[in-house]
């Protein structure tokens, strides 16, 4: 993958690369629309962890939530109401600040927001103040992945060195990068669990924050390496919980994918 090339060519090592699905790997960091490639549909029977409504309609499997599809990846989860859900042909995701935006670390299709504007900053006095979100969460592809032990760990490690790191400047020693875990969620979807996280990577300037991600890494339907990543601030006031985290994930489920046209 062309943008992570650029990375570990800068010196990033200690967890593996492998590219993503080219249409999640491509694009501005801040959330733009972008045509994006469908999968057929493999509708699956539907259960108490894939809540479907009249129509085909996914429906949150939380009450008084909302739920978030990726028709591109045949995936949905559920948010809170407070979390702003994008189209699913949202991008979102962190620059390379060595090529000025020109290109991505790592990005995320259909994702949801939580307090996209939670801190408003002029870092580099051009004049246009910069937003930084308290946390996103959202899929991608992951084609070329081995296994969802690999999906996990590196997806983690890439987001928090994209959003809380390289933006520093901050070394990469400062990433932990958490144990692989095996993870089901509550419809049935199985896969690996890694949390990574920053410590002492955050500067004095105003919006800088540690921050955290957990990627879950699974297959989706039709047997394609998907990852699920909730990353965000972290050791602030507003952190989103663990157990918040682990809410969310838990509604991780298959959902019928959009048809080729």
């Amino acid at each position: 993958m062309a943008a992570l090339a650029v990375v570990a060519a800068a010196g990033v090592t200690g967890f593996l690369v492998f590219g993503g699905d080219k249409d999640d790997e491509a694009g501005p960091a801040k959330p733009s629309a972008s045509k994006s490639k469908s999968k057929k549909p493999s509708p699956k029977p539907s259960d108490d962890g894939n809540a479907r409504g009249e129509g085909g309609e996914d429906k949150p499997t939380i009450p008084g939530w909302q739920v978030v599809v990726n028709p591109k990846w045949g995936t949905a989860f559920d948010v809170p109401p407070d979390w702003e859900v994008k189209t699913p042909d949202t991008l979102i995701g962190f620059d390379d600040r060595k090529d000025e935006g020109a290109k991505s670390i790592i990005i995320m299709s259909a994702p949801a927001v939580l307090k996209e504007k939670w801190c408003t900053s002029d870092d580099d006095k051009d004049g246009e103040p910069d937003d930084t979100s308290l946390a996103a969460v959202g899929t991608k592809g992951q084609n070329g992945a081995k296994n969802t032990e690999d999906v996990a760990r590196n997806d983690s490690a890439w987001w928090v060195y994209g959003g809380y790191t390289e933006q520093t400047k901050a070394d990469k020693k400062k990433i932990k990068i958490g144990k692989i875990e095996d993870y089901t969620t509550k419809s049935g979807v199985k896969g690996s669990l890694v949390t990574s996280t920053t410590s002492g990577a955050a500067t004095s300037a105003k919006c800088d924050s540690e921050g955290k991600a957990t990627t879950f890494g699974f297959k989706n339907e039709s047997g394609e390496y998907v990852a699920w990543t909730l990353y965000g601030a972290k050791g602030v006031k507003e952190e989103v919980p663990d157990a918040t985290v682990k809410k969310i994930l838990g509604t991780v489920r298959w959902t019928e994918a959009a048809s080729e046209d």
